[in-house]
């Protein structure tokens, strides 16, 4: 914990970024438990649930390779203030959305809502390498890895409580009021780092990231590792859980709010014990680790309380298997190039993260077990483990903070 408040301390930039993403990753999480309780309430079907799931993370892929270019050539602040707009507005037109027979709006809002807010981490995560380098990069990584896993459990938590007690509505407006506390807080933020004017045309650029990724497939590599963390989408999974386990012994949204918030609370402490302990050499047990909490966790899904239990368990790992990868992502790529790198591991990492969800909807339409479901997720981590395993063989990786 130390070395992270030593960072907050000496990097300014980073500490106020730092309260803008709990702000905002607190609202949006708050709300989502609103618009998965608001589906239950409208009576809909499994594939309808995980469509939603997915749309939160296709609403990224598709603007990606357009975003990465954008991210490279303007400035970050302005970029920043322009997406937190957006979610604003998208955030206060679900408070429109009464009847099953305005589906179509719900998917529309929660996919610019998404969008921007997929925009807006990619500004954030390419902004970090160009002011930090090294283990303090790392550890600007995992700091926030551990804010959004706070905002996730109390954003989780607070919201199916807030959602059962008073409703949806008051759900939507907290978090549109959050927004706009990130919107004050982004016209006073100062940001020292200069955009190198652009020449070439956007289709240029993103031209020229290809031919980088196809000229250093290390890059490429540590995308589809990285990647690998998307099958810990579990936004379906838990829903679909609470609908057919819970829904006897606690309320839908109740539900909800706990078991993320269970998975939080791992995803939260994981990084604080293994963020120092994780390395090149390591990195492949916790492969190994995820996967076998995982499986875990399908063993005894049907029983709530020890499917909290599980749930700690599984958060404990990912958010370090998270902000590695990541970091060494950024350690293995050329800074002018930043912008589009990460908004193409960003888009390939949403790939997973949406193809898990509609496979989830789609296994359950079939009447396969969620507890098989669960089993499968936690099968592609083992099988990670063995690919990291190849990657080593085969290319040259430098250890965090080593060239």
């Amino acid at each position: 914990m130390k070395r992270y408040w030593t960072l907050l301390q000496n990097e300014p930039l980073l500490r106020r970024l730092s309260i803008i993403q709990l702000i905002a990753y607190f609202g949006a999480w708050f709300s989502n438990v609103a618009i998965y309780t608001l589906l239950i309430q409208l009576h809909v079907s499994a594939t309808t649930i995980a469509l939603v799931a997915a749309l939160h993370f296709f609403a990224g892929v598709l603007q990606a390779p357009l975003s990465g270019v954008i991210i490279d050539r303007f400035s970050p602040k302005k970029l920043m203030i322009l997406l937190t707009l957006t979610e604003i507005s998208a955030t206060l037109g679900l408070l429109l959305i009464h009847d099953i027979s305005q589906l179509i709006w719900l998917y529309g809002l929660v996919f610019i809502r998404m969008g921007a807010a997929s925009f807006q981490f990619t500004v954030e995560m390419s902004l970090l390498p160009r002011v930090l380098e090294g283990k303090a990069l790392q550890y600007a990584n995992e700091i926030h890895s551990v804010i959004w896993s706070f905002s996730y459990t109390a954003g989780m938590a607070l919201g199916g409580a807030v959602v059962y007690y008073i409703g949806t509505t008051y759900a939507f407006l907290l978090d549109a009021s959050l927004f706009m506390i990130v919107l004050m807080l982004l016209f006073t933020l100062t940001i020292s780092v200069n955009i190198e004017k652009q020449h070439q045309t956007f289709v240029t650029m993103m031209g020229d990231a290809f031919r980088y990724i196809r000229q250093n497939k290390i890059v490429l590599h540590l995308m589809l590792l990285h990647a690998v963390v998307g099958f810990t989408a579990f936004d379906a999974l838990v829903v679909l859980s609470v609908k057919q386990y819970y829904m006897d012994m606690i309320a839908v949204s109740l539900g909800i709010g706990l078991v993320h918030a269970s998975r939080a609370i791992g995803l939260t402490i994981g990084p604080l014990f293994l963020g120092e302990w994780v390395t090149l050499e390591r990195l492949r047990y916790l492969f190994v680790a995820e996967g076998l909490t995982i499986i875990l966790w399908a063993i005894v899904i049907e029983h709530f309380y020890l499917s909290l239990l599980a749930s700690v368990l599984v958060g404990l790992v990912t958010t370090t298997l998270w902000s590695y990868t990541y970091t060494l992502l950024q350690h293995h790529t050329q800074s002018d190039y930043y912008g589009r790198i990460v908004a193409y591991n960003d888009m390939i990492f949403l790939i997973v993260g949406g193809f898990v969800s509609l496979l989830i909807g789609f296994l359950v339409d079939i009447h396969i077990p969620l507890a098989i479901i669960t089993v499968i997720l936690g099968g592609a981590f083992l099988v990670a483990a063995f690919y990291y395993g190849w990657i080593r063989h085969h290319y040259t990786l430098f250890e965090i903070g080593h060239q």
